[in-house]
């Protein structure tokens, strides 16, 4: 009898769908709770966060990455070694550097830590918010389902919305997953742009909550000119 009330349980399951607050991983539930803070969560998975947990040291935030509860769209490293790649890398920070006949990045180090902290703190967000917590989104009818506007620690904004998808040839009622577009102009918030979709979401550290953005060839600080530009007008510091 007992069995047969647990295969009930599960197709019941599978008939009503995920409950909001769950976690979901391209469009799957997976286990949310990490039992540690945000800066261990991204330590204990070297791959794919070993170079962001890095960044967040040279950018001074371990405190706030180990005590303070806040949203984090966490991009992965290979982010990182996109956006600074060499000399020879098509659209890289070190390609544009020599190019103008400046020193390149040699190690994370080499770049100001306040440049670090300023484009880190783009992809942070007050409060705890999971997917259920954010609007729809419908990029095909936004004048509908718009999204929101947030602000991030950096003072630079973002729209993020959940995209409900289609199943059966029924609207909006097929799996969820967020979305997060980088605002260039406030004034002209609709025309959003860099939109990268969260590959994970609502994972639960002690503090806050963390989405993974999915890879998608994005570069670090969403708009990479402006990475590009403030690291030439700052410089490198000595890699000796």
């Amino acid at each position: 009898m007992r069995n047969i009330i647990i295969v009930c349980a599960g197709l019941l399951l599978v008939l009503t769908g995920c409950k909001r607050d769950e976690y979901y991983r391209d469009g799957g539930k997976a286990n949310a709770d990490y039992p540690g803070d945000m800066l261990q969560y991204l330590q204990a998975k070297a791959v794919p966060f070993d170079t962001i947990a890095q960044i967040v040291k040279l950018a001074g935030l371990e405190n706030t990455f180990h005590q303070t509860d806040f949203t984090f769209f966490a991009p992965d490293d290979d982010v990182i070694k996109r956006t600074i790649g060499n000399a020879k890398t098509s659209g890289s920070l070190n390609q544009f550097l020599f190019d103008v006949g400046r020193d390149t990045v040699k190690r994370l180090a080499d770049i100001d830590s306040l440049i670090w902290r300023k484009y880190l703190q783009r992809y942070m967000f007050k409060g705890i918010n999971r997917l259920k917590d954010y609007p729809q989104i419908d990029l095909d009818l936004q004048n509908q389902y718009p999204g929101a506007l947030y602000y991030s620690y950096s003072g630079d904004v973002c729209n993020i919305g959940v995209i409900y998808g289609d199943a059966n040839k029924v609207r909006y009622i097929g799996p969820r997953s967020l979305i997060i577009s980088y605002v260039l102009d406030i004034n002209n918030a609709e025309n959003a742009v860099f939109r990268t979709y969260i590959s994970s979401s609502d994972i639960k550290p002690k503090n806050g909550v963390v989405h993974t953005l999915q890879y998608n060839g994005a570069y670090f600080g969403f708009d990479r000119n402006d990475f590009f530009t403030d690291v030439y007008n700052t410089g490198l510091h000595s890699s000796n």
